[in-house]
């Protein structure tokens, strides 16, 4: 059986969770805090980062879209990538977005981590409008149609729901639900598949100092 090691909050995770559960492929969960000393995740990943697909010979894949990428080939049914060339590259596109305005989110959130006179606001700035960008360009992609590329479900919805999730938990005096309907309409339903709902964000402590 696999092993997921896996923060709570993630939404690198998550996506991983979601494509086991949507393929129904059975794992156990670990979850780890990768920022305490205490983690086991630099065993398994020199980068120190999470998730990390352990396998059952022992080996371990590491990095979300790597991962899914991996379970997609060894695993391919139910199919979450299309097999047409340009919607392929259309789901990763937007992967690529999604993953870009995590990574951040996660940025801000260490430098609000600082105290206040050592942060940088031009920094926090720029992070911020890499969130905008996606986002727009989400809602544009998005529209009003049922999935992000094509007419079922794909890697491409799984990204984008678990960074609107993920904007719930951490960032929710953000005004994007208001700002952008219809991404707010595709998170609440979304959200209703088992997979998502299974998964749901919830927030740690990090124990150790970081910044």
């Amino acid at each position: 059986m696999y092993q997921l090691l896996s923060a709570k909050p993630s939404p690198y995770a998550r996506k991983v969770r979601i494509q086991l559960a949507e393929k129904g492929i059975p794992f156990d969960l670990i979850t780890e805090v990768p920022w305490n000393s205490d983690t086991q995740t630099p065993r398994w990943n020199p980068l120190e980062k999470l998730p990390v697909l352990i396998c059952p010979d022992g080996s371990s894949v590491f990095e979300s879209r790597l991962i899914n990428e991996w379970i997609e080939a060894r695993h391919p049914e139910p199919a979450l990538m299309p097999a047409d060339m340009d919607a392929r590259f259309a789901v990763k596109r937007i992967e690529v977005i999604c993953d870009g305005a995590c990574d951040a989110l996660i940025l801000q959130l260490f430098e609000n981590a600082r105290p206040e006179d050592h942060r940088s606001q031009p920094w926090i700035d720029r992070q911020r409008r890499k969130v905008d960008g996606a986002l727009r360009e989400l809602a544009r992609v998005v529209g009003d149609r049922g999935f992000c590329v094509g007419d079922r479900f794909t890697l491409a919805d799984v990204a984008t729901g678990t960074l609107l999730g993920y904007l719930k938990v951490r960032w929710p005096h953000l005004d994007w639900p208001q700002q952008y309907p219809n991404l707010a309409a595709f998170s609440e339903r979304i959200e209703q598949r088992p997979s998502f709902a299974g998964s749901r964000p919830t927030t740690q402590v990090i124990s150790d100092r970081v910044v």
